[in-house]
C-alpha cells in the first residue's frame, strides 16, 4: 500500500521571465505552466508540468481536475503508468482520448515516474536504462516579435554561454525580414555556431522552397515545421527540390505523421512532444521507431524531462533549450559548453519552488 497514490494537486506558475512573444502563427502573451504533483502513501512526491502559454484554462484546469478524480477513485499505484492511460484512453475515447485530455494524462505520467524513481532511490535516466551519451542542446527562441536587437542579443547570449546551435523563427508576412534576420544572425554568430530555422506551419510549400533556396548561402543546418504537419506530400516536395533537412513532430499525439514521413522519405528529424504524445511509454515508443528508419531524436521543449529521456535512446541528437523554469525551480539545468549535464538526483531532479505555486481547486 506504500506505492497506492494517497493525492493529487494541481498548481499553475508563470516564468519568471515572462513576456509576450510571436511565431508565424501564434501570439503569446504568457509563458505559464501547469504542474501536477503526485503523492504516494508512503509519503513520496512527484511533479511532472506542461507548458499551457495563455490557452484555455478553464478547460487545461477541468481535464487536471477530471484525471485526479479517475486515479484516485479507482486507486492505482505510483508504477501503474500503463494501467492508468490504459483505463483512462476507455473514459475518454467518446470525447477524444487524443487532445487536451492526452496532455493531462501526460503531466499525470511525468509526475509518476517521478514519485516512482524516488521511491527507487534513483534518477529517471537510470531506472530507464542509460546510454551515457553526451546530450547535445540548442538555444531555442528568435521569435519573429523580436527587434533586430533583441533577436542578435540573444544569440550571441548563446554562444557566450557555450551553445553550439540556436534556432530563429521564420515566416514573417515579408519574407526578406527573415532572409535579413537570418543574415544577420550568421554574420554575428560566425561559421562556428549552427543556425536552424523553425516556421511553425506558416508557410506555403512554394515559400519554404523559396526560402531554402535563398538561404543556403548562410548554411542553415535544418528547418523545422515549414508547412502543416498534415501535409506530408509537401514535405516530401521540399525536401526533394531544396535538399535541406527537416525536422518535425512536436504536434502530434501519435506516431501516424511519423509513419507517413518515414514512407515518403521525407523527415530527417522525429520532434517528439512529451506532454502531447502522453508521457514517457509513447515518448521512447516513437523515438524507437524513428531509430529503425535512422531519423534521430530531437524532442520539442522539454528538457529537463527529454536529456534524461535521450539518454537512454540509441539515436539521442540533442534537446531543445529554454530558460522559463530555471527560475521557478530549485535545480537548474546545468549546460557546459552545448552539453546537457544529467542531474543526479532522484527522479526528474528538480522541483518547482512553492513560492511560484498557485494552488488549483
Amino acid at each position: 500500500m506504500q506505492l497506492h497514490i494517497k493525492d493529487i494537486r494541481i498548481y499553475s506558475a508563470i516564468s519568471k521571465i515572462s513576456r509576450s512573444i510571436a511565431d508565424s502563427t501564434h501570439d503569446i502573451s504568457t509563458i505559464k505552466f501547469y504542474i501536477v504533483e503526485v503523492e504516494s502513501a508512503g509519503g513520496v512526491t512527484g511533479q511532472g508540468y506542461l507548458l499551457s502559454f495563455h490557452y484555455s484554462p478553464q478547460a487545461i484546469e477541468g481535464a487536471l481536475r477530471d484525471i485526479k478524480k479517475f486515479i484516485l477513485e479507482h486507486g492505482y499505484a505510483i508504477n501503474e503508468m500503463l494501467a492508468v492511460k490504459a483505463d483512462y484512453d476507455c473514459e475518454t475515447e467518446y470525447f477524444g482520448n487524443e487532445g487536451l485530455l492526452r496532455w493531462a494524462y501526460g503531466a499525470v505520467n511525468v509526475a509518476m515516474w517521478d514519485a516512482w524513481a524516488k521511491t527507487l532511490g534513483q534518477p529517471v535516466y537510470k531506472v530507464l536504462g542509460c546510454n551515457r551519451k553526451k546530450i547535445p542542446v540548442y538555444g531555442s527562441g528568435g521569435w519573429i516579435n523580436y527587434t533586430l536587437e533583441e533577436l542578435l542579443g540573444e544569440v550571441t547570449a548563446y554562444k557566450k554561454r557555450g551553445f553550439q546551435a540556436v534556432k530563429i523563427k521564420v515566416g514573417s508576412p515579408d519574407m526578406e525580414r527573415d532572409i535579413e534576420r537570418l543574415t544577420k544572425c550568421r554574420e554575428a554568430l560566425g561559421t562556428g555556431v549552427k543556425i536552424m530555422m523553425d516556421a511553425n506551419q506558416g508557410m506555403s510549400v512554394s515559400d519554404a522552397i523559396k526560402l531554402s533556396d535563398t538561404v543556403k548561402p548562410l548554411g542553415i543546418h535544418w528547418f523545422e515545421e515549414p508547412v502543416s504537419n498534415k501535409d506530408f506530400a509537401g514535405y516530401e516536395i521540399i525536401r526533394n527540390k531544396t535538399g535541406i533537412s527537416l525536422a518535425m513532430g512536436e504536434r502530434e499525439y501519435n506516431c501516424e505523421a511519423l509513419k507517413n514521413l518515414l514512407a515518403r522519405n521525407a523527415l530527417d528529424l522525429w520532434q517528439p512532444d512529451l506532454l502531447r504524445l502522453g508521457g514517457v511509454e509513447e515518448w521512447r515508443n516513437s523515438a524507437i521507431l524513428a531509430s529503425l528508419y535512422h531519423v534521430p531524436c530531437l524532442p520539442h521543449y522539454y528538457k529537463d524531462y527529454d536529456v534524461p529521456l535521450l539518454a537512454t535512446v540509441n539515436t539521442p541528437y540533442g534537446a531543445e533549450s529554454f530558460d522559463w523554469i530555471d527560475g521557478i525551480i530549485d535545480i537548474p539545468m546545468t549546460i557546459d559548453n552545448g552539453y546537457a549535464i544529467q542531474r543526479e538526483g532522484n527522479g526528474w531532479g528538480f522541483t518547482f519552488k512553492e513560492e511560484f505555486l498557485t494552488p488549483i481547486k
